[in-house]
């Protein structure tokens, strides 16, 4: 990307067609950075869900939601958080294009109180012995994002929602696993992966 962690020429091509590239340049300049702040971490660390994107070796991008308690997300070092994968749908698309591809995307926004948004780019690595697993609750993997570059985002579309509750399905200390309906059902009770089978007790 030459001398800018942000922007590569296909954004320069559409910046110097939409005459942008000077405000592009200056909130890069002013905005971006690569440390966590403490605004940094205590938003990140309050945020009960995240967008995460990722891509496969050919650069197929997917995205997928992440939520969890309060905290779930730890900035675990100055360029570096932690994230738990808790069981979901056993696709594994999210953390298999990790394998693969480590560079990561991930958006935290506020769409209750004041809106606001952070976005974090860099590579993340799974580990299924992370010393973090026995202190995090549900989790079955951990993953940890080197970040290369931190970076709030105009909030002026984002709409402004009632938090009402938080999902029941968030594991919590000494709540038994409450699983989806869905897994009950005739087309895929029978395939349901063993971990799930443990937590149902």
């Amino acid at each position: 990307m030459g001398d800018t962690l942000l922007f590569h020429d296909g954004n320069r091509a559409l910046q110097d067609a939409f005459r942008s590239r000077p405000i592009a340049d200056r909130l890069e300049a002013v905005t971006m950075h690569t440390q966590f702040t403490e605004g940094d971490r205590t938003f990140v660390e309050g945020s009960i869900y995240f967008f995460l994107a990722t891509a496969d070796a050919e650069g197929r991008p997917d995205v997928s939601f992440k939520g969890g308690p309060a905290g779930f997300v730890r900035v675990t070092g100055p360029t570096e958080l932690t994230f738990p994968d808790y069981d979901g749908n056993g696709m594994f698309k999210s953390l298999g294009n990790l394998g693969v591809n480590p560079n990561v995307g991930l958006l935290f926004i506020a769409m209750h109180g004041r809106p606001r948004r952070i976005r974090v780019n860099g590579t993340a690595r799974v580990s299924r012995d992370d010393a973090l697993l026995g202190e995090t609750v549900g989790a079955q993997l951990m993953v940890r994002v080197d970040v290369r570059a931190i970076f709030p985002n105009c909030p002026r579309y984002i709409p402004s929602m009632q938090l009402v509750e938080e999902s029941p399905f968030v594991p919590r200390a000494g709540a038994e696993l409450n699983e989806p309906g869905w897994k009950s059902d005739d087309a895929f009770c029978d395939v349901i992966h063993p971990r799930a089978e443990t937590f149902r007790g």
